[in-house]
């Protein structure tokens, strides 16, 4: 997609080097591997689901605090990564306008699945750090103790249970495996997981939550919302 003039020079709220231009302007999740480790990570926020059980919100620009979801997660983690990507299906241009790089599903109607599918394509570093956009509380340790668990990966678990899309994701094993699911038909992410030697990584007394219901976002303070409960 060609972004809006202007953006590319207003993007002083991300941390230097998330992204580069193109020759005509749009930006591109940038990573230089001469500057990097080789646990260089890119953050993939899926911000791409239909929201049914709220009737069709955009997870992504709900406030809290005054801030629109998305940008809450992104300012959150940018430090702790070297690019960032959100995967999403509508209203594009409305993250550009802030900034983000953003991909669509190439196959729909699957599931998250398509999501990562999207992000493990877009992805310029070795590892993917994927977040739903509905996380209410990321823990600071997150990728730290995902990094930690071994060479295969893996994904958080909490007091909760597991969290299959708090993940940390070899990028070139991802792009392979997901590639197999989506020609099987088999979209589940935890069998996704389990074909990738991932294992689940305990985060004792934490809760990353999601914003599903509507007990949900009242309680984690989100502002100004309505839905139509008729979609």
């Amino acid at each position: 997609m060609r972004y809006p003039p202007g953006v590319v020079d207003s993007l002083s709220w991300l941390h230097p080097g998330y992204f580069r231009t193109t020759a005509d302007g749009n930006p591109v999740p940038a990573y230089n591997p001469g500057m990097s480790t080789s646990f260089a990570t890119t953050l993939g926020v899926l911000a791409g689901g239909r929201a049914t059980r709220l009737g069709g919100l955009d997870k992504a620009w709900l406030q809290r605090d005054g801030q629109p979801q998305v940008l809450r997660l992104v300012r959150r983690l940018r430090d702790d990564v070297d690019a960032v990507i959100v995967s999403a299906n509508h209203d594009l241009a409305r993250y550009a306008a802030h900034g983000l790089v953003v991909v669509a599903d190439r196959v729909c109607n699957i599931g998250p699945i398509a999501a990562l599918d999207a992000l493990a394509c877009a992805c310029t570093t070795p590892w993917l750090l994927s977040v739903p956009v509905d996380a209410i509380c990321v823990n600071d340790g997150l990728l730290r103790s995902l990094q930690a668990a071994g060479a295969n990966g893996a994904y958080a678990q909490d007091d909760d249970g597991s969290q299959p899309l708090l993940a940390l994701w070899k990028v070139e094993a991802l792009r392979a495996a997901v590639a197999t699911a989506i020609t099987d038909g088999n979209y589940a992410i935890h069998a996704l997981q389990s074909r990738m030697g991932m294992g689940g990584v305990r985060f004792d007394g934490v809760r990353f939550g999601n914003l599903n219901m509507p007990d949900d976002l009242i309680a984690a303070g989100v502002e100004h919302w309505q839905y139509d409960t008729n979609k």
